[in-house]
């Protein structure tokens, strides 16, 4: 347990660490230091006020979950279905995620700090990352369509490998990023550049 006397105002929350769960089915609310989650499914489970430090989801479903104050501090999620989240309620203290093979369709980073951020073989369709901070992140065979990109900081990201994303680049800032000859009509469709 973590917290102070219960007495005292301060809420007590449960402590685990180096732990992995296969199922969370009687799951608490707590701080959960390097752990991993296998398969699980969280679309019923209330992650509110949870605290995720060095942990990994690994083929876990949180379809439209609700992530009010959640933390997420230097997770990664591998192959897990994240479709429908608002990222934008999460606790943004020291957040750092990661992506790897996974659905992010419909999901909201709107006017998040998430430097240095990989997407991996992910699915990032319809996704909003209005005035987000994106600096130095890596779109690595990702797909993106219909996805906005508007005043976001795209400086130094790599699209080399993303497909089907349409952004405008006097409307973000796309210093040093990097684009690849096969997907350059994504970032000239807006200027008409018919490209053969």
């Amino acid at each position: 347990m973590r917290g102070g006397p219960e007495g005292g105002g301060v809420r007590i929350m449960d402590y685990f660490e180096d732990k992995i769960f296969n199922s969370v089915s009687n799951f608490k609310t707590g701080e959960y230091d390097n752990c991993t989650f296998k398969n699980c499914d969280f679309q019923s489970v209330n992650l509110k006020d949870a605290i995720f430090i060095d942990c990994s989801f690994e083929d876990c479903n949180l379809t439209n979950q609700k992530l009010h104050n959640t933390a997420f501090k230097t997770v990664e999620f591998i192959n897990c279905k994240l479709v429908g989240i608002d990222f934008t309620l999460c606790n943004q203290f020291l957040f750092k995620v990661y992506f790897n093979g996974c659905n992010l369709d419909l999901s909201s980073f709107y006017k998040l700090k998430i430097k240095e951020t990989s997407f991996i073989h992910c699915s990032i369709k319809n996704v909003d990352f209005t005035e987000s901070d994106l600096s130095n992140s890596l779109f690595g065979y990702s797909s993106l369509t219909n996805s906005i990109f508007s005043n976001s900081n795209l400086e130094n990201t790599d699209f080399r490998t993303a497909t089907y994303f349409t952004l405008n680049p006097a409307l973000n800032n796309v210093k040093g990023a990097y684009f690849s000859r096969q997907n350059l009509d994504g970032l000239l469709l807006h200027h008409n550049i018919k490209i053969e």
